[in-house]
């Protein structure tokens, strides 16, 4: 049978509990800032931490739960001073309060913890801390940042952070943000980053291996075929933490990720971060990562062809879709998948290959092919992830495209990623944006619900 249309999520529906991760996040309190100092022995994957926690109660407090999962708290303070009691089970940090918190008051939570952390089952696999052959890697989407520091982890949740990581000499520590410290002592080396912009817990990340570093040089004037938005924003810097064995590689397959830059800035508006690293690891992965500022890639993503260029312009774009422009509840997954998806067709576009539109009927044959089984504006935890969810997500795009034109479309995208950069979004504050960017009359609710909310694939209106 297939599943009924459903409506979009009313707009005065609380956030959390979050029916996809419904074990991870409190509503009761919002964090503002992590500060984490950890020491990590990569022999024996040890993990030795301590988080200063900055945060504000929503509500009166007489208890507070954070997300840990695999690591032991071994102390709590509250506020730098008063010892707290706590418990932990399940993944679940429950700290007592030594005096109750009200609604409105600021606080700060001291936990010092360890362990030997390692990535959580869940219901997509295996997510959080994992070990290389010679590293580190995490990738905490959608509730894997607990396995290495206590937080508050859902993607509405977003806070800024100092990450201070000492690790063993000869070994690259990458995080978020700027590094503003980097010193060796002995046989150890420490490295500090600091994320200014407020980021969600699933975003951070932290990338140990034997990595060298090289910049990736400003290309050429660049023209897309699109007329440039009035004053752009220039390309940030861009970074490549790779091992020597790998660099040449590295360098010929990220070969086009300045125009690529180039060509998401025209479409999209200024870069949100601060710079952009991508990581390559000695290992092959599945797929590769995102995370706030930062892509991970495997040995196995440097191949020529547009399968692996399709890949790496899709992380990319995640910067601005689903980094600094986060969903609130993970039932809006499409509002990250989808967009990133129609990137990848943006850049075939711009770079001389197919065009969008060519692209996006592709996809439509490959999906018309496939069970109509899926609602991807809600498609629930055990496919927010699956690949109808990208494409047809995708799909709507282009129809509005089509439905709006170039000059409406890309001016309506830019003031949305303007208007809500660094923030959280919805799949119901979209529609307002849309319609407020569209000709008198124009419902985006009614003319994206087939596309999102229905089983049935639309048909695609003509170029």
């Amino acid at each position: 049978m297939s599943p009924k249309r459903k409506p979009s999520r009313p707009k005065n529906q609380p956030v959390l509990p979050d029916p996809y991760v419904p074990g991870s996040g409190s509503p009761d309190y919002r964090v503002r800032h992590y500060d984490l100092d950890l020491e990590c022995k990569l022999g024996g994957n040890r993990l030795d931490g301590r988080a200063r926690i900055r945060a504000a109660a929503e509500v009166d407090l007489r208890r507070i739960e954070l997300d840990l999962a695999g690591l032991r708290a071994t102390k709590v303070l509250v506020d730098g001073r008063k010892a707290a009691r706590f418990t932990h089970a399940a993944g679940r940090l429950v700290v007592v309060l030594p005096a109750d918190i009200a609604a409105g008051e600021d606080f700060e939570l001291d936990v010092r913890y360890g362990g030997r952390p390692h990535p959580r089952r869940a219901t997509w696999g295996e997510v959080g801390w994992e070990e290389l052959e010679d590293g580190v890697l995490v990738a905490g989407q959608p509730n894997g940042a607990a396995t290495w520091f206590p937080c508050n982890d859902h993607p509405s949740q977003k806070a800024t952070y100092r990450i201070g990581v000492t690790t063993d000499a000869g070994y690259r520590a990458v995080s978020n943000g700027d590094l503003v410290r980097h010193a060796r002592r002995s046989s150890r080396e420490e490295w500090v980053y600091e994320q200014t912009h407020p980021m969600a817990t699933y975003l951070a990340t932290l990338q140990i291996g034997r990595y060298g570093w090289f910049d990736l040089r400003p290309p050429a004037p660049f023209a897309t075929g699109r007329a440039r938005h009035a004053d752009p924003a220039e390309p940030p810097e861009q970074h490549v933490a790779v091992g020597p064995a790998l660099a040449a590689r590295a360098r010929a397959a990220l070969a086009d990720q300045q125009r690529m830059m180039e060509a998401f800035i025209e479409a999209f508006g200024p870069y949100p971060a601060g710079n952009y690293t991508v990581v390559v690891t000695d290992d092959e992965l599945e797929i590769p990562l995102e995370a706030h500022g930062i892509t991970i890639l495997g040995r196995n993503h440097l191949a020529p062809g547009w399968e692996q260029q399709r890949l790496i312009a899709h992380e990319l774009s995640h910067q601005w879709f689903g980094n600094s422009l986060t969903a609130e509840r993970w039932d809006d997954i499409w509002m990250h998948e989808g967009f990133a998806c129609y990137a990848e067709w943006i850049w075939s576009e711009a770079s001389g290959s197919l065009t969008a539109d060519a692209r996006a009927r592709t996809a439509w044959r490959a999906l018309d092919a496939l069970p109509q089984d899926i609602v991807v504006g809600d498609p629930g935890p055990q496919d927010m992830f699956d690949d109808r969810v990208y494409k047809r997500g995708a799909l709507a795009l282009h129809a509005l495209r089509l439905a709006l034109g170039d000059l409406a479309f890309f001016g309506m995208l830019r003031a949305w990623t303007m208007l809500h950069r660094h923030g959280s979004v919805s799949h119901a504050a979209f529609v307002e944006h849309v319609d407020a960017h569209a000709p008198g009359g124009f419902s985006a609710g009614a003319f994206l619900r087939p596309w999102l909310f229905d089983a049935a694939l639309p048909p695609l209106p003509a170029a």
